[in-house]
């Protein structure tokens, strides 16, 4: 999987991070708000709102390794194709 920060902004007392994910030619896109501590560095904004995304970026992963999305139905014959 590949993780690309989409976005980083204050709202609020909260920075709002967001990543853009993809594996198998599909993407996600998923944002964490953390709440803005003094002294806490960028890294580490980005650090809490993976690990506040992770359970969910990874069943989303989990999905789009179906090898079944994107195909079609036949019911006749009770195949993907």
């Amino acid at each position: 999987m590949e993780y690309e920060i989409k976005n980083f902004e204050t709202e609020g007392d909260n920075k709002r991070i967001g990543f853009l994910v993809t594996t198998n030619g599909k993407s996600f896109t998923i944002d964490r708000l953390i709440p803005v501590v003094e002294g806490k560095t960028e890294e580490a904004y980005v650090q809490d709102a993976f690990a506040a995304a992770e359970t969910e970026i990874n069943a989303w992963a989990s999905d789009a390794n179906v090898q079944l999305v994107g195909k079609k139905w036949n019911p006749e014959t009770n195949t993907a194709i």
